[in-house]
């Protein structure tokens, strides 16, 4: 009896996700753990393995289709022996006509009105080796468009392998840097957006821009905790002389073991440090309970080209500096690539923001749920300090605690802020 392969939930908040590639075709084999097909989530692209044993019948669901609900079928499987005709007329009508439409739908801002109808009923004729069709419109799947925006690869000189010349991710990976930013800027005068009213003073033009998997994600689950989380917030200006002079020191030290720390590694361990000292901090709320975490695992949050992501350094304050600096650069490189693991982004006791890097000096960071708090910390600047009872110059940055204030009293959040001010200034408990 045919198997249906349906669209997974790779991650606990997918709804829908964007079949980006398939790597088997109807025909091929395949055996359980067999990589079928690479599928962008609300968090990431994984890859789908297979379940099962058998021959691929049909493809329900071509590559670059977006808003693919999970539980959709996307293919069918056929056992040993089966005819894989009878197999691919098994798979469920209903299923089909979702993912044909969401196949097929391009960015309308890039492509000229006139030629999409002509696209669309093109019967796919001897493709053009580039991703272009009917008047220049360039064909490619949003994962790929996204890679090639955040390298600077021109599209329209890309050769597509995807169905009618589709470009696809594989394609622009390796494509050498081009010119795409600049003919945007020229080309904008020819898609100029309509203009509307949005009420009131606001008349100005717009593009629509479609929300893709992971924007839609955060945009309802900070909603979602702005709406049912009390959050209080508790801000303390934090010296960082003696850290930085103890990071100058142990990357002297370590430079030959191929580690550089960086002054959010040494925060990182202080966020874990100070759970320690203050579990009543390392807490989620749970309804008619409270859970107190007896490992402090750090979400970290990573501006990734899909949207802000938290990679997790886990059991954070029982590791050694170079140790959470090695695992850091791996997860935040994994993150900007798109390629972490569920594992690797999914969990987390507490988190940490730092925007310190574009010069913010101090903001309000929005709890991550189920977690009950989130640190936030500015950058690093020059300001007039009382030194040994004599005014001088410190190196000085405020660091603020959104505290969920359902499950830490404000004590506690204080408690919390003293102890990752006292380990900061004084850094040596950081090596312990």
């Amino acid at each position: 009896m045919p198997t249906p392969i349906k669209m997974p939930a790779l991650s606990p908040t997918m709804e829908e996700g964007t079949l980006a590639k398939w790597l088997v075709k109807p025909g091929d084999t395949v055996s359980a753990g067999d990589i079928m097909a690479e599928i962008e989530t609300d968090k990431a692209t994984m890859e789908f393995e297979a379940v099962d044993e058998g021959t691929i019948a049909s493809i329900a669901v071509e590559e670059g289709a977006e808003g693919v609900k999970v539980g959709t079928v996307i293919a069918m499987l056929a056992e040993e022996g089966e005819d894989l005709e009878e197999a691919a007329k098994a798979a469920p009508a209903a299923d089909a006509p979702k993912a044909e439409a969401k196949a097929e739908p391009e960015p309308q801002a890039n492509a000229e009105p006139e030629a999409a109808p002509d696209a669309k009923s093109a019967p796919a004729p001897a493709p053009a080796p580039s991703g272009k069709k009917d008047g220049d419109r360039i064909i490619a799947s949003p994962l790929a468009k996204r890679i090639a925006q955040q390298n600077g690869v021109d599209l329209s000189v890309i050769t597509g392998s995807g169905p009618n010349g589709r470009i696809v991710k594989a394609d622009v990976q390796d494509a050498k840097p081009g010119t795409a930013p600049a003919k945007a800027d020229a080309a904008a005068p020819a898609a100029a957006p309509k203009p509307t009213t949005l009420g009131g003073d606001l008349d100005a033009p717009y593009e629509a821009q479609k929300l893709g998997n992971v924007r839609k994600v955060i945009a309802r689950r900070l909603t979602e905790a702005k709406q049912t989380i009390p959050h209080i917030y508790l801000t303390v200006d934090v010296r960082l002389d003696a850290l930085l002079k103890l990071r100058s020191e142990l990357n002297a030290s370590l430079e030959a073991d191929g580690v550089k720390l960086s002054v959010n590694d040494l925060l990182i361990k202080a966020l874990a440090r100070a759970l320690q000292r203050v579990p009543k901090c390392n807490v989620s709320f749970q309804g008619d309970e409270l859970y107190a975490y007896t490992r402090q695992d750090i979400s970290v949050a990573v501006a990734a080209p899909s949207g802000l992501i938290t990679p997790i350094i886990r059991d954070a304050g029982r590791k050694g500096l170079a140790q959470i600096s090695t695992e850091m650069k791996e997860l935040a490189g994994k993150a900007k690539e798109g390629k972490l693991q569920p594992h690797e982004f999914q969990g987390g006791t507490a988190s940490l923001s730092n925007l310190g890097m574009f010069g913010t000096k101090q903001f309000d960071a929005v709890i991550n749920p189920p977690q009950a708090m989130i640190l936030a910390v500015g950058a690093g600047e020059q300001r007039p300090w009382v030194i040994d009872g004599a005014l001088g110059v410190a190196t000085v940055m405020s660091a603020t605690g959104s505290f969920d204030h359902r499950a830490i009293d404000g004590a506690d959040g204080a408690q919390f802020m003293q102890a990752f001010q006292q380990l900061v200034e004084n850094p040596m408990g950081l090596v312990v």
